[in-house]
Formats: structure tokens, C-alpha cells, sequence
């Protein structure tokens, strides 16, 4: 039942994990019918024990059934334990074969559609899935078949028996199918509202610092408990539906079995059959109800695991594995971008269209314009992190969907707005947590983006632990640290996307000459500026407006076509406050560059 959905096509999860899981499921059928022949050990022994031994008085008969049982006992017991081991590794390579492609889309999912929920629910349900593999509910699948077995043993006994051991096993499988019908719609519930509640919970813990130091903890812990008072209702909801119909099934067992005993005391005092029938058959009965009675106390966890398998089906089939490409050669020409059309995940209207440009290698380009033109729309699409509905980008004359993707990774440096460092050691973090990184190309990587020296002013210099986030750095050593990452390796294609941001002047420079020597080298650099001292080591820029390009070329025929233009109104302010010393802010309005003094009567800045 794991396996399949009505909902979901079979196809959608890959054979390489289907296949092995059924001839697993073959082995462990064939280990279960084994086991339940065994089962038949009690009863027959009982019977024997009243019907031969009491009547023949017989010590040796009485130690030779003994040691028979007792050997088929242990060798029960034995496959009792091969089959839980079973079913544990089958859990296991589950794990092992799609917990790469899991991990893949949990971070492709947000880039490619809008993420809901909980993040990380994709992980939650493999494991929900492995558990349940690792528990005894899923022996009852297998024994549930064998249950007619135990009901013909009860017939030939003796018809009432029979009818009545068919009585009890109807009625408990009346309670099962009720018991799925009540409970499936509530536990779906309960998971959506699970997914719901993790996520608010996890957006707080990332916004810690905010949280507490504008006091909105105690806005927060009321909506957060809103959504958790739903989801402990509807776990409740579900909880006391199979709670109750497991204490009944229970009930309704033990019923069952003083009913077979009494109905055999009656037969047996008709001497229609004997005093051993009448003990056999009772433990036949509760061997035969025993699956049904496991699997209404362990529906909850198997409805859970089944959700979670169909989850994990329809994701795998949203997300298919990327197909492999032929590798191509370092990338050593130029990027190309024709006629893009971007639309972010989650969205259904462009917020970049028609956008066309074209560098080489030595090139860099500033991409200035408005807040919410598309600069940062574009430049997630030059580094393949969003791909366009229409037009196509180029390394190379080679659209970005013919590289590897981890090939393309290593000739491509990307900073970020907001750097986020990975829990490791600074070292790490630069090599990009390749297996055997190059610790000359990490310094040399550092030192591109000055920060070295930074570096080896901690205790434990290139082997400091940054830890969650990044958190142990002030945001400018993790600026200067993403931007040795992105330079790490000399990747032919860098894009920095608002570098200065929270750089001082020294760090500022580091970003000047990183961008002259990524050219030096025959690299191209773009980058997102709201600040114009990077613009000083670009010679190309393009201008956006609206998602769409308004100019584009040489950096300086550029600027004086925008002097020229009166067309559209643009805004272009730096970020932050003013600073002592620090530029003011920049106008271009109406298509046209303003000049702005500053304040302490230095040279006037122009952007």
C-alpha cells in the first residue's frame, strides 16, 4: 500500500527504488507465510497435550512434543528477528537511494515554484517512511493474508467455531475500514497544519535578532499559537478516533476469544469435539484476529507513512533529476543573454522582459536602476539559479542547460545580497566545501578579496568555526568571506550582487580591485551596484527600468546617453545613511544624471 496512490502515477518514483522494494516485499512474504506456519506450533501443541498426552498418560510423548515445539519456537523467533531486520534495511536503502534526490529538491523546490509551508517536510516524511519500516506495524501487512489459513483451521475443528472466529475477524475488519475512513482526512490536516506551524516557527528562529530586540515575540507567540492550538485539535481529533477504535478492537478480541471458548465448552459437553479442540481453537482465533488488531493500533503511524510515500512520489516526479549532459570546456569566450523573460518562482507575470546583452571575457558590467527594476531577477538567472520562461543564456555559444550543473558551479562565483554562511570552519566556506580543496587557492581566494588579513586576526584563523548562518561574523567579514568563496577557484563568470553593501573603505577597494583582476585574468565580473565607487572598475553598464533594459554599452556612452535621455523617471539612491565621508546619494531623474555635492565640499559625485 506504500507503493502506489491513485492519485499518483507508479512511474513517478524511479524503478532504481521501486524494483528493489518489490522483490524486498517478495522475501519478506515468503520469511511471513514461513513465521505463520510456525504460529500453528501453540495450538497444535495445546491440542496434542489434551487429546493425547492427558489420555495416554505418556511422559515420553509429553518431552518429545516439548522438544518439538521448543525447536520450532526458536526457529520462529529466528525469523521474527530476520524479518524485523528486513524491514529495517529495506527502510535504510529507501533512505540511501532518494535521499540525495530529497535533498535536491529541497533546495530546487524554492527556486523553481513557490515554497509553502514547511521547508523541510520532504526530509520529515523519509524519515516518517524509514521509521515506520523500523516498527512492528508493518509485519501486520503481511500476516493479514494468512488469516483465511487460521479460519479453515477453525472450520475443520468445527463449523461453529469457524463461523464464530469469521464473526470476529469481519467485525475487526469492519473496524479497520472505518478506522481509515475517519482518520485519513484528519491526519492530512494534522500534517498540513504540522508543515504550517514548524515554518512560522523556523521564520522566528531565523529573525531572532529582530524578534527580540523590537520586543515582537509576544505578537509572534500569539499567531504561532493559534496555528498550534489547530494542529494539536486536529492531532487530537485523529488520536482519540484510533484510540478508540483500537481499545475496541481490543475489547471486541478478547470478547471473541471467551466466546470460542465457550462455544467449544458447549461442544465439548456435547462431546461433538474434545477438550483440546476447544483450547486450540481459542488460540488459533487470536492468531488469526492478531494482524487486525496490530493494524488498528498501528494505523496512525502506517496512514502517516502512506501520506508521506505519496509526498515524496509526487515530489520526486515535480522534481526529476537533472539529465546528464556531455561535459563541455572551461568557459573562456564570452555570456550572452537573448531577448530573457523572467518570472520569479510563485509569480505568473514577468518581472524581467526582453532584457538582451553580450560580454567577453575581460569585461565587467554595472547593473544600476531603481529598486524592484529586475536587477536582481536578472542576475539570479545569469547564474542559473532561476531559469527563464523565454530567451536563452550563453557561455560560450552554449545555453546554460547543456553545462553539468556542477561543472557550471565551479566557473561561476555568485555573492548574494544576503550572505549566508554554511555551519563549518572559514576555510570550508571559501572552498565551497569541496572534498580536497587547494589551501593555496583558498588564500589566494581570500586575499582577492582582502580578506586575509582578516582572516588570520581570529585565534584560529582559516580554521574558525563560523558557525549557524555565519552568526559568529559581523556582516561585513561575512560580505568580505562570500566574496572569497564567489572568487574562490578564479571561476571565469563572477556576479556580486550589491558587494559594498556592508563593506567599510578598505573593503570597498578589496571589491574594486577583486573586480580589475577578475578582468585581468579574462574573467567576467557583473555587478548589482546602488553605490557608485564600484562603477569606477566597470566598462560596460547596463541601466533597467520597469524589468526591462533602457541602456546598455560602454560604461561612459552610456552614462552620457542617460544625460541625454529625458524619457522615463528613475530614482537611484545609495543605501544606508549618509556617512561621514562617505558618498552621497545619486539621482538619475527623468532619464538624466544628477550631480550631488557633498557636504564637506569634496568632489561632487556623479553616477
Amino acid at each position: 500500500m506504500l507503493l502506489s496512490s491513485k492519485a499518483t502515477p507508479p512511474q513517478a518514483m524511479p524503478a532504481a527504488v521501486v524494483a528493489p522494494l518489490r522483490r524486498a516485499a517478495a522475501g519478506l512474504a515468503l520469511v511471513s507465510g514461513a513465521i505463520n506456519i510456525l504460529m500453528l506450533t501453540a495450538p497444535l501443541f495445546m491440542l496434542q497435550v489434551y487429546d493425547r498426552v492427558l489420555a495416554s498418560r505418556s511422559i515420553p510423548t509429553l518431552v518429545g512434543l516439548a522438544c518439538l515445539a521448543l525447536g520450532l519456537y526458536v526457529f520462529q523467533a529466528f525469523l521474527d528477528v530476520i524479518r524485523a531486520r528486513i524491514l529495517l534495511r529495506v527502510g535504510e536503502r529507501i533512505d540511501r537511494q532518494i535521499s540525495a534526490r530529497v535533498h535536491e529538491a529541497i533546495i530546487r523546490l524554492p527556486l523553481e515554484t513557490r515554497a509553502v509551508g514547511d521547508g523541510l517536510q520532504p526530509l520529515r516524511d523519509l524519515d516518517s517512511v524509514r521509521n515506520f519500516l523500523g516498527t512492528q506495524a508493518p509485519t501486520a501487512l503481511f500476516d493479514l493474508p494468512w488469516m483465511p489459513l487460521y479460519l479453515a483451521i477453525c472450520f475443520l475443528f468445527h463449523v461453529w467455531i469457524g463461523v464464530t472466529a469469521l464473526s470476529g475477524a469481519l467485525i475487526l475488519m469492519s473496524l479497520t475500514v472505518a478506522t481509515e475512513q475517519l482518520t485519513r482526512a484528519s491526519l492530512r490536516d494534522t500534517t498540513r497544519q504540522g508543515m504550517d506551524r514548524n515554518a512560522r516557527m523556523d521564520a522566528s528562529r531565523r529573525n531572532a535578532e529582530v524578534v527580540r530586540a523590537m520586543g515582537m515575540n509576544d505578537a509572534l507567540l500569539a499567531r504561532w499559537s493559534i496555528v498550534n492550538g489547530a494542529y494539536l485539535t486536529s492531532n487530537r481529533r485523529t488520536g482519540d478516533v484510533v484510540g478508540a477504535f483500537s481499545a475496541n478492537s481490543r475489547a471486541i478480541r478478547q470478547i471473541l476469544q471467551s466466546a470460542i471458548l465457550g462455544v467449544g465448552a458447549y461442544l465439548v459437553i456435547g462431546q461433538e469435539v474434545t477438550a483440546g479442540v476447544m483450547v486450540a481453537s481459542s488460540i488459533m482465533m487470536g492468531r488469526a484476529l492478531a494482524p487486525v488488531d496490530l493494524a488498528i493500533a498501528g494505523w496512525k503511524p502506517f496512514l502517516a507513512a502512506r501520506q508521506s510515500w505519496l509526498r515524496l512520489t509526487d515530489l520526486l516526479a515535480l522534481v526529476p533529476p537533472p539529465a546528464s549532459v556531455l561535459a563541455l570546456p572551461r568557459p573562456a569566450r564570452n555570456l550572452t543573454a537573448e531577448a530573457l523573460t523572467i518570472v520569479p518562482p510563485g509569480r505568473k507575470s514577468p518581472t524581467v522582459s526582453g532584457v538582451s546583452l553580450s560580454l567577453s571575457a575581460g569585461s565587467a558590467l554595472g547593473v544600476i536602476g531603481p529598486s524592484g527594476s529586475g536587477k536582481s531577477t536578472l542576475i539570479r538567472a545569469l547564474v542559473g539559479v532561476w531559469t527563464p520562461i523565454g530567451g536563452k543564456i550563453r557561455l560560450d555559444g552554449a545555453s546554460l542547460d547543456q553545462w553539468d550543473r556542477r561543472a557550471l558551479g565551479t566557473h561561476t562565483g555568485y555573492l548574494p545580497q544576503g550572505v549566508d554562511l554554511f555551519e563549518g570552519t572559514i576555510s570550508e566556506n571559501i572552498a565551497r566545501f569541496n572534498d580536497n580543496p587547494d589551501p593555496a587557492a583558498v588564500v589566494a581566494a581570500a586575499k582577492a578579496a582582502g580578506a586575509h588579513d582578516l582572516i588570520t586576526q581570529f585565534e584560529k584563523g582559516y580554521q574558525t568555526n563560523v558557525g549557524e548562518g555565519g552568526s559568529v561574523l559581523s556582516a561585513g567579514q561575512r560580505q568580505r568571506i562570500g566574496l572569497a568563496r564567489a572568487l574562490y577557484g578564479d571561476p571565469f563568470l563572477v556576479v556580486l550582487d550589491e558587494p559594498n553593501a556592508n563593506l567599510d573603505a578598505d573593503g570597498e577597494r578589496a571589491v574594486i580591485q577583486a573586480i580589475a583582476a577578475i578582468r585581468a585574468r579574462g574573467g567576467i565580473a557583473i555587478v548589482v551596484a546602488h553605490r557608485p565607487s564600484a562603477l569606477g572598475a566597470v566598462d560596460y553598464v547596463l541601466m533597467m527600468e520597469a524589468g526591462r533594459c533602457k541602456a546598455f554599452g560602454p560604461r561612459d556612452a552610456v552614462l552620457s546617453r542617460v544625460l541625454r535621455n529625458g524619457s522615463a523617471r528613475t530614482a537611484m539612491a545609495a543605501d544606508g545613511e549618509q556617512r561621514s565621508g562617505a558618498l552621497m546619494p545619486l539621482r538619475v531623474v527623468a532619464g538624466s544624471t544628477e550631480t550631488l555635492e557633498r557636504p564637506d565640499g569634496g568632489d561632487d559625485v556623479e553616477r
